[in-house]
């Protein structure tokens, strides 16, 4: 588990209130809060479903990163309401600055590209502070944990701090850790297949190494991920290396577009390597959506809904 800074609270007034002071932990560095903020920016499904879950929605001034790659669901626009869309993509500086924010959550491919025009320091003369999602830490420092479902616990735990909702934050995780104890012990003593995640037909295949959070998911929904040795979060491998693995079962990447999962298990049924593997001979594979595969609130039931998937005995 990274360490995560104390909370430091310190005595006097200002205005006629207390000053509180935070201090958390991002990527290894101190990300230092004088003031709860009260303009947020948010990235991508995930991050924007952890805000959505600690109740932010009153303090979000933009969402990027939604519409040009997804479909978004009937519930995820409830909660959105009215909050505007910046970008549909990655936001440029300008995108940001328009709505004057204190807080920009997003990540490493995750909204910002290391030596990009959006990066933390760019932000920073803007008096825009970034909180980085830890999974996307290892694309700047590879001296970092194998996946754990930490990634998911303690960026809401982070995001909890910083705005100031630590109880409800505390209590979201009590739960997940709750329901994932149940699915690890259902599937503790059962035989663990072979799992291979792919993000979408290619020339090479894109999938989970053992700094995404998916290892992880894998390993708690009882499989093994064939891809654990990737030493990366998310990158490319070779069909041949996926191949001679033999998974046993699959994991797509659905983007609900056209036929969605099911167009990328058909790629596989006319790939020459891939069809001869069990898990494509035996049709054993099932389609989770980006907010499922990446970390935020949706990975507990996704777990839940592979190791049904993958154990089918158990159920």
């Amino acid at each position: 588990m990274q360490k995560i800074w104390p909370v430091v609270l310190l005595t006097g007034l200002t205005s006629g209130a207390a000053a509180h002071e935070v201090t958390i932990d991002n990527c290894g560095e101190p990300l230092v809060f004088e003031t709860t903020p009260e303009r947020l920016v948010v990235h991508d499904m995930n991050m924007t479903d952890m805000a959505f879950a600690l109740g932010l929605q009153d303090k979000i001034v933009g969402l990027t990163g939604i519409t040009g790659w997804y479909k978004t669901s009937p519930d995820f626009d409830t909660l959105r309401g009215n909050i505007p869309e910046l970008a549909p993509k990655y936001p440029t500086i300008e995108n940001l600055v328009a709505v004057e924010p204190d807080l920009f959550f997003a990540g490493w491919y995750y909204g910002m590209k290391p030596g990009g025009d959006v990066t933390p320091d760019t932000l920073e003369p803007f008096g825009i502070k970034t909180m980085v999602l830890t999974e996307s830490c290892v694309h700047l420092n590879k001296d970092r944990p194998e996946a754990s479902m930490d990634l998911l616990f303690d960026d809401v735990l982070r995001l909890g701090k910083v705005m100031h909702v630590e109880d409800k934050a505390a209590d979201l995780v009590s739960g997940w850790k709750d329901q994932l104890s149940a699915i690890e012990s259902n599937t503790a003593d059962v035989a663990k297949p072979r799992v291979f995640l792919l993000d979408g037909p290619a020339d090479a295949p894109f999938t989970a190494g053992k700094f995404a959070i998916p290892d992880a998911m894998i390993a708690a929904a009882g499989g093994e991920n064939v891809t654990h040795d990737l030493d990366t979060s998310w990158g490319r491998t070779s069909w041949e290396a996926v191949a001679a693995s033999n998974p046993e079962f699959l994991v797509l990447l659905d983007y609900q577009t056209g036929n969605g999962a099911a167009d990328t298990f058909k790629f596989l049924q006319d790939h020459p390597v891939m069809s001869q593997t069990d898990a494509v001979k035996n049709e054993r594979w099932i389609g989770l959506r980006y907010e499922e595969l990446t970390p935020g609130p949706a990975n507990i039931e996704a777990i839940e809904k592979m190791a049904q998937a993958m154990h089918p005995e158990i159920n």
